[in-house]
C-alpha cells in the first residue's frame, strides 16, 4: 500500500505544481511577486511549482489568498 500512496502523492503534487504556476502566470505574477504576497520564499515557491516539495494547508492558503482565489481551487485540477 506504501507504493500506491506515493505514487498517489507524487501525481498529487505534480497537479498541484502545475495549478500553482498556471494561476500565477494567469495574474501576470512572477514567482518573486507571488512568493512576497503569500509571505513565503521564492525558493520555496519554485520548488512548489516544479515539485520537489510538497507544502503545508496554511501555505496553500496563503498561496490561494495572494492569488485572489479560494483555497478549494487550488485543488481543482482539470
Amino acid at each position: 500500500m506504501g507504493n500506491k500512496t506515493f505514487k498517489y502523492d507524487k501525481i498529487l503534487t505534480r497537479k498541484f505544481e502545475k495549478k500553482i504556476a498556471s494561476l500565477r502566470k494567469n495574474a501576470n505574477l512572477t514567482q518573486d511577486e507571488l512568493a512576497f504576497t503569500a509571505g513565503i520564499s521564492a525558493s520555496y515557491l519554485s520548488a512548489i511549482e516544479r515539485g520537489i516539495t510538497d507544502t503545508t494547508i496554511s501555505t496553500a492558503k496563503r498561496l490561494a489568498k495572494a492569488l485572489e482565489t479560494r483555497l478549494n481551487e487550488l485543488f481543482i485540477f482539470d
